[in-house]
């Protein structure tokens, strides 16, 4: 099975060594999304019955939930008060907060690992607030540590992922697909609900999109970040294209 073109259901490169992949390889590598987040509007968001002025504190996991959440304020002429603590699992997350706030004028806080667990002690020593938890529709379970901890805190969907439709003249011919969630899967089987993998291969990130190809019926041919040997996609797929292309220089 030779891979000449490979999709990544991602808008962009995360890495240049996609690019340094491609060129050793041979391959041609077109970045496409499968999924696309769009905002609730704030007659949606309404209806959750939520007042974010009663809130004294925000939990932001991503970047879209910060947007999403002061495009919501903005249309719902919300002003947040300037005593507003955040609490962010990154600090990339955390800065990327300057787009919307006087930074340096606030109380910020922010984890190294990406995940809540890291948040956990700030969010502890700052117990007496009341924290707005904001997420898409299709989230990382994050309230099992939230609810362990008893941490005081409301979810807030202020944005959802939905299918990003292939049109009726766009080419599908890849030898390979790369799906980063199970929402991708559905998109997949949603666009072309009669799908035949045949030679086709597939790989993906994480046990819960592995399962979800599974599930599918399809067959997995890749998976990143449940070994230390492949914990990314890109080096998961260095792998698999060692496997199956020859190097250019070695080629020629």
């Amino acid at each position: 099975m030779k891979i000449n073109k490979i999709l990544i259901s991602q808008p962009s490169a995360t890495s240049d060594r996609f690019y340094e992949l491609a060129n050793r390889y041979g391959v041609e590598i077109v970045f496409r999304p499968f999924i696309k987040v769009e905002g609730l509007s704030a007659k949606e968001f309404r209806q959750s019955r939520i007042s974010i002025p009663e809130f004294t504190a925000l939990i932001f996991t991503a970047k879209t939930a910060i947007d999403h959440f002061f495009r919501i304020c903005e249309e719902m002429r919300i002003t947040i008060p300037d005593t507003m603590k955040y609490f962010c699992t990154t600090e990339s997350i955390a800065h990327y907060l300057q787009k919307y706030i006087v930074y340096r004028k606030r109380k910020i806080f922010h984890g190294t690992t990406g995940k809540l667990d890291d948040l956990i002690p700030a969010l502890l020593k700052h117990n007496k607030e009341k924290f707005l938890y904001v997420v898409s529709d299709v989230h990382r379970d994050g309230e099992n540590v939230l609810d362990q901890n008893k941490i005081n805190y409301t979810k807030a969907v202020m944005y959802r992922t939905v299918s990003n439709d292939f049109g009726p003249d766009e080419p599908f011919d890849y030898d390979m697909l790369i799906f980063y969630s199970p929402a991708g899967i559905t998109s997949l089987l949603k666009n072309f609900p009669n799908f035949e993998q045949g030679d086709i291969a597939i790989g993906c990130l994480g046990a819960a999109t592995a399962k979800a190809v599974r599930d599918a019926g399809l067959r997995l041919d890749m998976e990143a970040g449940t070994s230390a040997q492949a914990p990314s996609i890109v080096e998961a797929l260095e792998i698999f294209l060692k496997e199956h292309n020859q190097p250019v220089d070695a080629a020629s």
